[in-house]
C-alpha cells in the first residue's frame, strides 16, 4: 500500500476516509467508524465546518458549558466555557458565586493598540535610511488607504508607523512597527493585509529614491506580519473585600496571609509560576475557544507578557491594605466579536449572545474576569483542602466512563466514594470488586 497520494485534498471526504483505513487503519475498523459518527453527513452544518480548514474527516468535540453567577461591572452574567478538563466550570463558577456577595468583580481595558512589523535587511547609512523613512511614511500610509477604509469608519486603521534599528541584535536587521486600532475585530487579517503593502511599498520606494546610492538601493523586505505581542492591548480585573469576608473572623486573616503566600511563591518560582498560569489560562481559554477567538495566539501573548522582565512570573497578584483583601490580573489579550469564527460558528455566536453580545473591549474583560476566578478557586483549594479532592470528584466520571461502566455500576461507584478518597486505583479495585460479585 502506497503511502504517498497526489490529489488528497481533491477527494470527497468519504474517499479520504477510506484511504485512511486502507492505509493507516486496516486493523481499527472502530477508528473508522468513530470519525464516520462525528460527522454531520450531508448537512448545512458539516459544509460549514467543512471549510473552516483543510482535508477535513470528522468533528472534533469539546463540552460547552456555562459557569454562572458572575457579576462584572455591575452586571449579571454567565460565561460560556468550552473546555475538556474536569472541574474548570465548577471552580470559576464557585469562585464567581463568593465575589458575587462581595461586590463582583471589576474590570477595565487599559489599550487597544496591536502591533505588526515589516522586518527588513539593509547594509547602508542609518541615517540615509532615517531620511528615507520620514520622506516615504506618507507614501506608506496612502498605499493602504483603500485596505482602511471601512476599518476607518468603524473607527479604527492605522495609528502610526515607526522605524526601528535592531543591528544590535542581528547585522543589517530594521523593522517597521506598525500600530492598528480594530475596533471589535481581532483584525489579523487586516493588519497583515496592510503591513504586506507597506513591506512591498517600502521596497519600491527604496529602488527609486534619491536618498540611497546604487548598493543601498538593495534594501530587503524578509516578510511582514503582526505580532501575538500586544502589551498594549491589555485588560485589568479585579476583587476586594474586606480580610474578614474570607472567613469568620482569625480564620479570615490566616486564610488572606496564606493566599498571599502561595501568590508570593509563584511571584518568585518560575515552576511554580508555570502551573499557576496554567490554571489561568483554564479559564481565560475557555471563553477563548467558546466566542470563536484564536486561544494559541491569547496564550503566547500572555506567557511572553509573564516573562517580560526576563523572568517568567505570575500572572496575579494580591495584597492587604488598610484590612481589605485585593487580588488582581493584568494581562495582554487581543480578543474580537466580529469578523472570523466568531461570525461564523453557530455556537460561537450563541455564546456571545449569552454575553450579551459583548464589544471586544467588553469581551477582554469577561475572558480576564475568568482567568482571575479559576485563580482564586484554584488558589483557595491549594491552601485549604488540597487541589485533587475537588479535582478527583469531577474525574471520576471520566474513570468510569474509561472502563465502560454501567448505569448500576456507576451509582454503586458513585456512592461508595462519597466517603472515600478518590484515586484511579481506588476506583478500579472498587469496580472490580463489584464486577466480581455479580
Amino acid at each position: 500500500m502506497a503511502y504517498t497520494i497526489s490529489g488528497f485534498s481533491k477527494l470527497s471526504k468519504q474517499e479520504k476516509i477510506d484511504w485512511l483505513g486502507q492505509t493507516y487503519l486496516q486493523n481499527s475498523p472502530s477508528a473508522v467508524q468513530t470519525l464516520q459518527n462525528y460527522w454531520h453527513a450531508d448537512s448545512k452544518l458539516q459544509k460549514l465546518h467543512d471549510e473552516f480548514t483543510e482535508n477535513t474527516l470528522s468533528n472534533f468535540y469539546l463540552p460547552f458549558g456555562i459557569a454562572p453567577n458572575f457579576r462584572v461591572n455591575g452586571k449579571n452574567l454567565a460565561i460560556p466555557m468550552a473546555v475538556e478538563e474536569s472541574s474548570v466550570i465548577a471552580a470559576a463558577g464557585k469562585a464567581a458565586k463568593f465575589w458575587n456577595a462581595h461586590g463582583g468583580f471589576k474590570a477595565e481595558v487599559l489599550g487597544t493598540t496591536k502591533i505588526g512589523h515589516v522586518h527588513f535587511s539593509y547594509s547602508g547609512d542609518p541615517e540615509k535610511l532615517k531620511r528615507f523613512f520620514e520622506e516615504t511614511k506618507p507614501k506608506l500610509m496612502a498605499s493602504v488607504s483603500e485596505i482602511i477604509r471601512n476599518m476607518e469608519k468603524r473607527g479604527g486603521g492605522v495609528l502610526d508607523i515607526e522605524l526601528k534599528d535592531k543591528t544590535g541584535k542581528l547585522a543589517n536587521y530594521y523593522q517597521l512597527l506598525c500600530s492598528f486600532e480594530t475596533k471589535d475585530a481581532m483584525g489579523a487579517n487586516f493588519i497583515n493585509t496592510c503591513l504586506e503593502q507597506f513591506g512591498t511599498t517600502l521596497e519600491k520606494e527604496a529602488q527609486a529614491s534619491k536618498c540611497f546610492s546604487g548598493e543601498e538601493k538593495n534594501l530587503q523586505v524578509i516578510m511582514s506580519i503582526l505580532s501575538n505581542y500586544v502589551p498594549d492591548c491589555h485588560v485589568r480585573a479585579e476583587v476586594s473585600c474586606p480580610v474578614e469576608d474570607l472567613g469568620n473572623n482569625e480564620d479570615g486573616h490566616i486564610f488572606a496571609e496564606k493566599f498571599l503566600q502561595a501568590i508570593r511563591i509563584a511571584e518568585v518560582e518560575p515552576s511554580r509560576a508555570v502551573t499557576h498560569n496554567k490554571g489561568i489560562m483554564n479559564g481565560i481559554d475557555a471563553v477563548v475557544l467558546a466566542t470563536g477567538n484564536d486561544f494559541r495566539a491569547v496564550e503566547a501573548g500572555i506567557h511572553a507578557f509573564a516573562a517580560k522582565d526576563g523572568r517568567y512570573t505570575s500572572l496575579t497578584h494580591a495584597e492587604i491594605k488598610e484590612g481589605i483583601f485585593h487580588f488582581w490580573i493584568e494581562i495582554p489579550i487581543a480578543l474580537g466579536t466580529v469578523g472570523g469564527l466568531t461570525s461564523l460558528h453557530p455556537l460561537a455566536q450563541v455564546a456571545l449572545e449569552i454575553l450579551q453580545k459583548p464589544s471586544a473591549k467588553e469581551l477582554m474583560e469577561i475572558a480576564a474576569v475568568a482567568g482571575l476566578a479559576q485563580n482564586f478557586a484554584a488558589v483557595h483549594s491549594l491552601i485549604t483542602t488540597g487541589i485533587q479532592k475537588g479535582h478527583m470528584k469531577m474525574h471520576l466520571m471520566n474513570i468510569l466512563n474509561q472502563q465502560h461502566t454501567t448505569s448500576e455500576e456507576k451509582s454503586l461507584i458513585i456512592e461508595h466514594f462519597k466517603t472515600h478518597t478518590i484515586t484511579h486505583s481506588a476506583v478500579i479495585d472498587v469496580l472490580q470488586k463489584i464486577r466480581n460479585a455479580e
